[in-house]
């Protein structure tokens, strides 16, 4: 099935992620002016990071989920859904990982198509029908079929440096006379990283966005995704605090994020609930018509 490109949708991304480049060159200039460095040394000392950030990134979010890599043995029906799938989305196959957690959620990470994992949690698998668990596993490809977790990964990185400056800048001020410039250079990582934080949850919501759009397409049914989304957002209020609380440091990797914690309560990395739903029952009557 196939119907328009949401143009509008992809126009945000755009914009969200040209605003994002323009903010991190003017980051770069600053350094380098405050610290008196050359641009290939700062443009090297930070494609290190960046590489050390792209390879390792996916083992880091499985870990910190305590997720683990599952063979056919273990879960034969979720391999199938999986490698069904992803056929049907031009995709290899990728890695399937369980974690063992009350939390009904999924996640995609991995550096490309051929590097990716999709994880689901024991509580995700309790509590969906077929179609409804099709719809998630969709979701999740339909991630790695738009590189969302590379795009994530680059969209943060100067984030990720201008937090780091934040919080230790002042141990780089030796003497006296690099104090006025560390300041210089931590005030201006405070604000590229209040801008940037606002920024990469709005990709990150319209990228979810996306992602839906791609699940319906992959299985031709939305309201399968709707329903998975509703059971989902229905069941996170029966699962403990404490889980909550424990993994609600990956709100930007799940399918509903984790309204508890300290990310779930100053930002949100997805669309609310109910509005992912009306676009998914909007594109059901598109491929009702189409």
């Amino acid at each position: 099935m196939d119907w328009k490109t949401d143009w509008g949708l992809r126009g945000r991304m755009g914009f969200t992620m040209f605003l994002l480049f323009a903010l991190y060159v003017v980051f770069i200039g600053v350094l380098i002016e405050v610290f008196n460095v050359g641009i290939i040394f700062t443009l090297a000392m930070f494609g290190a990071f960046s590489l050390a950030q792209y390879f390792f990134s996916d083992k880091l979010a499985l870990r910190s989920m305590g997720a683990h890599e599952v063979d056919p043995d273990e879960y034969p029906d979720l391999h199938r859904r999986v490698e069904r799938l992803s056929q049907q989305a031009d995709l290899p196959k990728p890695t399937i990982a369980v974690a063992n957690t009350r939390v009904p959620n999924a996640f995609a990470t991995g550096r490309n198509k051929k590097n990716a994992t999709v994880a689901v949690t024991t509580g995700l698998l309790d509590s969906l029908d077929a179609d409804e668990l099709d719809g998630v596993l969709a979701h999740e490809l339909a991630h790695v079929k738009n590189r969302d977790v590379m795009v994530m990964t680059i969209a943060s990185f100067l984030s990720t440096i201008a937090f780091f400056i934040v919080r230790w800048g002042w141990l780089l001020g030796g003497d006296n006379r690099q104090g006025a410039p560390v300041i210089v250079a931590i005030v201006a990582s405070l604000l590229v990283w209040v801008i940037s934080f606002l920024l990469i949850r709005a990709l990150s919501r319209y990228r979810e966005y996306s992602a839906d759009r791609g699940a319906a397409l992959i299985t031709g049914k939305p309201g399968a995704l709707a329903s998975a989304l509703m059971t989902i957002d229905g069941r996170m209020d029966r699962v403990p605090e404490e889980d909550l609380r424990e993994e609600a440091e990956m709100n930007a990797f799940f399918i509903i994020p984790i309204k508890a914690g300290f990310v779930g309560k100053i930002a949100s990395t997805h669309p609310s609930t109910e509005n992912r739903i009306e676009r998914l029952r909007e594109l059901e009557k598109e491929m009702e018509t189409a």
